[in-house]
């Protein structure tokens, strides 16, 4: 195998992810962890980078590491999290959660070991890099995959979301005894008369004022 620029940039990159990841899982400072997820994402960036998907590699740093890892990391700075309570339960579920992660790696060898996969990927043994042409846009063929190939798991992943935003604003919306809630028919069929009274106060002159 040759190590070219690319490769060695991959795995280095990949490397770098890997770390980052283990950490995200064993730091004990969630702030920590929280930039270790950071790492772990502008890693990703760059192999994507590498990938030629510049618009996916973008969309990670601008949506993930912009906005919801910044907003993660507000969440737990503020909030004063029990360390000792959140490690209860631990070993409990440690059988279940490796049971679940060796399968995770099972079905990952499983998918890139494929022959449907194996000439295609990182730059490496066995990888081949498809070079395309200077005017080539990956966004317009992401798209024209999504549409078209893919169109029937984009629906349904569309679904899905739909699903769970429906489901976590049933959520919110569920009465409490103790909460105040709004209630928007209510506020649309409201008049001007119910809210606003005008006052008619007899104006006083200038000397009174001055006497006073």
């Amino acid at each position: 195998m040759v190590m070219n620029l690319p490769t060695l940039m991959f795995y280095l990159l990949s490397a770098l992810t890997v770390f980052a990841a283990l950490r995200v899982i064993t730091s004990r400072n969630p702030v920590h962890a929280a930039l270790f997820l950071v790492l772990a994402f502008f890693s990703t960036a760059g192999i994507w980078m590498l990938l030629e998907a510049e618009f996916l590699a973008l969309t990670l740093v601008l949506v993930y590491v912009g906005a919801v890892m910044v907003l993660f990391l507000f969440v737990v700075m503020m909030l004063d999290i029990n360390l000792e309570r959140l490690r209860v339960g631990f070993w409990r579920w440690f059988p279940f959660a490796a049971v679940l992660a060796v399968v995770l790696l099972v079905e990952m060898v499983m998918v890139l070991g494929s022959s449907q996969t194996a000439g295609t990927g990182a730059p490496g043994k066995g990888m081949q890099v498809v070079q395309h042409a200077a005017n080539y846009s990956n966004t317009k063929e992401l798209g024209r995959l999504i549409y078209t190939e893919y169109v029937y798991a984009f629906e349904l992943a569309a679904v899905l979301l739909l699903v769970a935003i429906v489901a976590a604003i049933a959520l919110t919306l569920r009465h409490r005894r103790g909460t105040k809630s709004q209630d928007q028919s209510k506020q649309v069929l409201v008049r001007r008369n119910d809210r606003v009274r005008l006052v008619s106060v007899a104006s006083v002159p200038k000397t009174d004022i001055a006497k006073k």
